[in-house]
């Protein structure tokens, strides 16, 4: 764990960027607030770690199923044309993975998403917290 990192600070730099759903096996998930791709959240190891391959295999293989755990519950909230995965870590280097529902119809098809993209799509509270209780119901 360190201070400087925005998962383990815990003193509100996350919650300008996302809303925490739930904790899992070794993760927690949270709702990405920038909505452009309905459903985007990110899955997050709870312990400091920034490379995955530094987890031993166990927490590896509970990692990874708590990332699947989600991906299912945000295609059966959700039915995107697709899902795609994003673990960069760059500037925030902290195992975590966005997963990233993507309609046939909808921006950047066909694509790598965009991180942050120019329309900064933002909810009120209660479409937030529409979005999380449909993920919740299919966790």
């Amino acid at each position: 764990m360190t201070m400087e990192c925005n998962y383990c600070a815990n003193d509100g730099r996350l919650e300008k960027i996302m809303i925490e759903i739930t904790k899992l096996r070794v993760s927690t998930v949270y709702l990405f607030r920038e909505q452009t791709y309905k459903g985007r959240c990110v899955v997050a190891l709870n312990e400091h770690h920034n490379e995955l391959f530094h987890l031993t295999q166990e927490a590896q293989d509970a990692y990874m199923r708590d990332v699947a755990q989600v991906a299912s519950a945000i295609e059966k909230a959700f039915t995107p044309g697709k899902i795609n995965y994003g673990a960069f870590g760059d500037t925030m280097p902290h195992v975590h993975f966005h997963i990233v529902p993507k309609q046939k119809d909808g921006p950047e098809w066909g694509k790598m998403f965009e991180m942050n993209p120019s329309g900064n799509k933002q909810l009120t509270e209660e479409q937030y917290q529409d979005l999380i209780e449909q993920i919740k119901q299919h966790l």
